[in-house]
């Protein structure tokens, strides 16, 4: 670790020199990102600088100590190891943290998409349910979330939903959401009292631009149209709704979110080139081979990873095999008790995976 830890602490100086370099600052790409690459290596060179300080003052402590022969003195010594040695301790793991591998999309914002799935109607309900508490968790956050695009059910909820959600972090926290959610409850539509078993899937997917997924035009169609639903004078007046097709995949966007076509030409891109790297990724995945898939970070839509049981009040993720038993305050937003498992999950098997674990 310590040879990890020195070769990163070069790293960030030689990062200092670049950033000031005058080629590097009329590059205003390349410049962001030595930026960032120092201020996440600044964490980890400051905790490592405190560690390297605690080991000389262990060392320097133990001198004194074989030297003195003052019992006062000596006590002293002795408390001033336990003391460095606890904190020792305390920044060893703080390093360890601070050396899991880390997805660099973390900290971009992400596209949420959320279908119905088996069910019926009542799948389309659940999936409005899902929805309401996407958007409550990410009022808490403080979290910016707009809605893209949408089909409603026939009996309420929706078929589809596709928003973006913009903040600190929110990649990060909501890809541990993307796979299959469960729901058993009496639905709405069932006149025999009878729980029945419906589905909706989630996936979570960062926010990709132009420099990152190369997207070229020519393979893709777009096609304008009148928006429907909800709205001002605009609906079904003004082609301002957009559909992309990409050819070569079969993929589809639609966007009706804003007035403008424009706008709404530039948010179905996002979407598009977040699917296309979400199709990227899942070929790497297969390639590097299922050894080495994460268990609670592979954000597979087609993963049945938690369900929600009406009757009992119970929601248990089976990633985990965590079973709570406050479905309200869980459909309200308060999955941060979910997330922060996850990641703990996640970043112990990174740990294992990279040696940093005992």
């Amino acid at each position: 670790m310590l040879d990890k830890l020195q070769a990163l602490k070069e790293r960030f100086e030689e990062v200092g020199q670049l950033i000031i370099l005058p080629d590097s600052m009329a590059d205003m790409s390349k410049y962001a990102k030595l930026t960032k690459e120092y201020k996440d290596l600044e964490k980890i060179v400051s905790a490592y600088d405190e560690y390297s300080l605690v080991l000389q003052n262990i060392t320097s402590s133990k001198e004194m100590l074989d030297k003195e022969k003052d019992p006062e003195f000596r006590e002293m010594a002795k408390l001033e190891i336990d003391e460095l040695r606890s904190r020792k301790d305390e920044l060893e793991e703080e390093l360890k943290q601070l050396l899991i591998p880390k997805d660099p999309n973390d900290s971009k914002d992400c596209i949420l998409e959320i279908r119905g799935g088996s069910g019926g109607d009542e799948a389309s309900i659940f999936a409005g349910d899902l929805f309401r508490m996407y958007e409550r968790f990410c009022e808490m956050q403080g979290w910016k979330l707009t809605v893209l695009d949408l089909t409603f059910g026939s009996a309420g909820g929706y078929k589809e939903i596709i928003a973006t959600v913009s903040g600190a972090d929110v990649y990060g926290m909501l890809k541990y959401e993307s796979g299959v959610h469960r729901v058993q409850r009496v639905p709405a539509t069932e006149s025999q009292g009878r729980v029945h078993t419906s589905a909706a899937s989630v996936a979570v997917l960062p926010e990709m631009d132009e420099v990152e997924v190369h997207l070229d035009m020519n393979d893709v169609r777009k096609d304008t149209y009148c928006s429907s639903g909800p709205g001002g004078q605009s609906v079904n007046t003004t082609y301002s709704a957009v559909r992309l097709t990409h050819n070569p995949t079969g993929l589809v966007v639609t966007c009706q979110d804003e007035k403008s076509q424009i706008k709404n030409f530039e948010k179905a891109l996002k979407v598009l080139r977040s699917r296309l790297y979400e199709i990227e990724l899942a070929k790497h995945n297969e390639s590097v081979g299922a050894q080495r898939k994460s268990m609670v970070g592979s954000g597979d839509r087609s993963d049945k990873i938690r369900t929600y049981n009406y009757s009992q009040s119970r929601v248990t993720d089976h990633r985990i095999n965590k079973t709570v038993y406050n479905l309200p305050d869980v459909m309200d937003g308060h999955i941060e008790e979910f997330i922060s498992a996850l990641r703990l999950a996640e970043n112990l098997e990174k740990m294992q995976n990279s040696g940093l674990a005992e």
